[in-house]
C-alpha cells in the first residue's frame, strides 16, 4: 500500500513550489508597478497638512504628523468629502481639476422606499476607508490625477421637475470645464437630466448610454410623473442620445414593468440579462456592449444603478432584486468597457444607507467610482490633455423636447 505519509521532505517542498504565484503573475507585476509611481501628490499633501494642521505635539516621533487632522490619515478623521478630495467651495474653478465629484441628494423620483437622498453622505462617508492606490492596477489617483468634490447640487425636495432642471444645469457646468463628472445619487430619475446636462454641451456629437441596472426604467411615466423609473424614455428622446446606442446590462426578474420593456421593443434599445452575460461570457457581453453604444456615437456616458449587484451584496437600495451581477462581475464589465470606449461622465445612483448594512452598499459604490478613475487613467484618458473632441463650450438649451 501507498503511504501518504512516507513522502520525503523534498516531495513535499515541490508541492509547495508548484503552488506558488508564476512569475509575471498579476501580483508579481503589481509590486513592479508601484516602484514606478512617484510620491508628489502624497508629499504635497504632508507639507499642505504642517502648513495648515500646525506642526505635532513633541512627543510625535513622526514628524510628517500635523496636530489638526488635514490629510488622508487618519482615516476616520476629518471632514467628508469623496476619498478626502479638496472640497471646492467655488465651483467656477472646477475646470482646474481633471475630475470633479457631485453629489445629488434627490429621492423624490422613488416609488417605494426613499433615502437615497442620503446616498452621497453615504459614499463619502465609507470612501474615507480607502486609500488612492490600487494595487492590482498599480494607480495612484492622487499621483496621476487631480480631483475634487464640489459638493451637492441644490434639489428641490417633493419637485422632481425643479429638481431636474437644477441637476441638468450643475451637470452641464461641470461638463463643459473639461472636468470629467462623476455623479453620485440619488434615485435613477437624475439619469435624464444628468444626461441632459451632458447633451447641452455635444453640439451636434451623440453620446451611447451603457446603463448597468436589474430595471429597465424606460416607461413614460409613472404615478403621472417621471420617476425614477422613467429616466431613459426621456433622455432617448433627445437627438444627441439615440435609443438604439442605449445599453442596459443585468436586467431582470420581477420589477420590470411591462410599459417599460413595451418601450425597449418600439426604440430597439440593447437588454442584456444576468443570464446573457452568463451565457456569453463578460468579454462577449462587453463587446456586445461597446459595439452597440458607439455605433455612430462619440462618446459614451455610463449610469451604474447599484442594484444590478444582487440584493445578497447591497441591501441598501430602494429596489433590490435577487439574482444580480456578483460584484466581480459587475466590476470586470466595467473594466472591459471603460477602457475601451470614450467615457464622457458616470453616475452611481439607488444607494440608500438607511437599508444598508455595515456601509457595505456605499462601499461598492466607492469601488465602482475609483476603478472607474484608475481603468480612465490607465486607458489614457486621464488626465486630459486636451479638451475632447465631442465637447462644445456652446451651450444648447433646446435638447430635450417638451414633455406632454
Amino acid at each position: 500500500m501507498n503511504d501518504p505519509s512516507s513522502g520525503s521532505q523534498a516531495d513535499a517542498a515541490d508541492a509547495f513550489d508548484r503552488g506558488r504565484p508564476p512569475i509575471g503573475s498579476e501580483g508579481a507585476r503589481a509590486l513592479e508597478k508601484e516602484a514606478a509611481l512617484p510620491l508628489t501628490g502624497w508629499q504635497q499633501e504632508v507639507d499642505q497638512g504642517l502648513r495648515y494642521g500646525l506642526e505635532a505635539a513633541e512627543s510625535i516621533v513622526d514628524r510628517r504628523i500635523s496636530t489638526f487632522s488635514r490629510g488622508e490619515l487618519p482615516h476616520y478623521a476629518g471632514i467628508n468629502t469623496f476619498m478626502k478630495a479638496p472640497y471646492l467651495e467655488d465651483v467656477n474653478r472646477v475646470g482646474e481639476f481633471d475630475v470633479a465629484v457631485v453629489g445629488v441628494p434627490h429621492d423624490s423620483g422613488t416609488t417605494y422606499r426613499p433615502g437615497t437622498r442620503f446616498g452621497p453622505q453615504g459614499i463619502r462617508r465609507i470612501s474615507a476607508l480607502y486609500t488612492p492606490y490600487n494595487y492590482e492596477m498599480g494607480v495612484d489617483l492622487r499621483e496621476q490625477i487631480t480631483l475634487c468634490d464640489v459638493g451637492d447640487i441644490f434639489t428641490i425636495p417633493a419637485n422632481n421637475e425643479k429638481s431636474f432642471d437644477q441637476i441638468s444645469k450643475g451637470i452641464a457646468h461641470v461638463f463643459a470645464s473639461g472636468a470629467f463628472p462623476i455623479i453620485l445619487g440619488g434615485d435613477h430619475s437624475i439619469g435624464f437630466p444628468t444626461v441632459r446636462g451632458v447633451c447641452r454641451h455635444l453640439g451636434d456629437k451623440k453620446v451611447g448610454i451603457i446603463h448597468f441596472d436589474r430595471h429597465v426604467d424606460t416607461q413614460e411615466s409613472d404615478l403621472d410623473e417621471r420617476m425614477h423609473t422613467t429616466p431613459w424614455f426621456h433622455a432617448t428622446n433627445m437627438a444627441n442620445a439615440p435609443a438604439e446606442n442605449l445599453v442596459q446590462l443585468g436586467i431582470g426578474g420581477w420589477q420590470v414593468p411591462r410599459e417599460g420593456v413595451k418601450v425597449c421593443r418600439e426604440r430597439g434599445t440593447n437588454v442584456l440579462t444576468v443570464t446573457d452575460i452568463c451565457d456569453m461570457g463578460l468579454e462577449a457581453a462587453a463587446k456586445y456592449a461597446i459595439e452597440r453604444a458607439t455605433d455612430g456615437t462619440d462618446c459614451v456616458y455610463i449610469s451604474f444603478d447599484i442594484d444590478c449587484i444582487d440584493a445578497g451584496f447591497v441591501p441598501g437600495t430602494g429596489w433590490p432584486e435577487p439574482g444580480g451581477l456578483l460584484p466581480r462581475e459587475a466590476l470586470k464589465l466595467l473594466e472591459l468597457i471603460v477602457r475601451n470606449v470614450p467615457v464622457c461622465g458616470l453616475e452611481v445612483v439607488e444607494v440608500s444607507p438607511p437599508y444598508d448594512v455595515s456601509d457595505m452598499t456605499s462601499l461598492m459604490a466607492t469601488r465602482v467610482i475609483c476603478d472607474t478613475m484608475a481603468h480612465l487613467v490607465v486607458s489614457g484618458q486621464l488626465p486630459r490633455k486636451s479638451a475632447p473632441a465631442w465637447l462644445s463650450r456652446d451651450c444648447n438649451m433646446q435638447v430635450d423636447r417638451a414633455w406632454r
